[in-house]
């Protein structure tokens, strides 16, 4: 054996090494997305479980807002369904708007039960509902979070995807799509400049 086929060797060993270390941090950069997106889910499961309380212990004031607490049930409905399709596969782009949209529905619906209940005083004044609003603050605060560290893994994982030399493999091994943001709020709502008038 010549010194040039040990070189050759040497350096294609070097090359499959390379590439196996490539696939192995792209496992391990999906798999933490993915864990990420498992801790939204459970506090958005958390949140899901005190709406119904929430509503049922505004009910007895709210009788003429009957819509308003409807409506809060279907969004959260609809948003249960859009969680189960998301934590299916964190990796579906389309499953994540999905959820995206259906959580921006119930905050809109939520927004609306809690100006409602302001003109309640008695409701407010509830021990029992000053401790169900308090858990569901706790716990959006709680989603917040867990939804900052996961699009955090989703950008790391991107980045590394997209970055050089990563890219030239990553299809190959099954990393052809990005992983998609989970944002909850209308980004060009935000970004709009607010209008006031007197």
């Amino acid at each position: 054996m010549g010194i040039t086929t040990i070189i050759v060797l040497v350096i294609l060993a070097i090359v499959v090494i390379y590439v196996i270390s490539i696939y192995n941090r792209l496992i391990s950069l999906r798999n933490r997305y993915k864990n990420g997106f498992a801790q939204i889910e459970v506090q958005l499961k958390r949140r899901y479980d005190l709406i119904p309380n929430l509503v049922e212990t505004a009910k007895g004031y709210l009788t003429h807002e009957r819509e308003t607490l409807e409506a809060v049930v279907a969004a959260r409905n609809t948003a249960a369904k859009g969680l189960e399709a998301a934590a299916a596969d964190p990796g579906n782009a389309a499953a994540i708007r999905q959820l995206s949209g259906s959580e921006a529905a119930l905050g809109t619906a939520l927004g609306h039960l809690n100006v409602v209940m302001e003109a309640y005083p008695d409701l407010k004044a509830s021990q029992n509902m000053q401790q169900l609003s308090e858990e569901l603050t706790t716990t959006e605060n709680k989603v917040a979070f867990a939804r900052q560290a996961f699009n955090d893994m989703v950008m790391e994982y991107n980045t590394y995807k997209q970055s050089f030399p990563p890219v030239l493999v990553a299809g190959a091994f099954g990393h052809a799509t990005d992983a998609t943001l989970l944002e909850f709020e209308d980004s060009k709502a935000i970004q709009a400049a607010p209008k006031v008038s007197f």
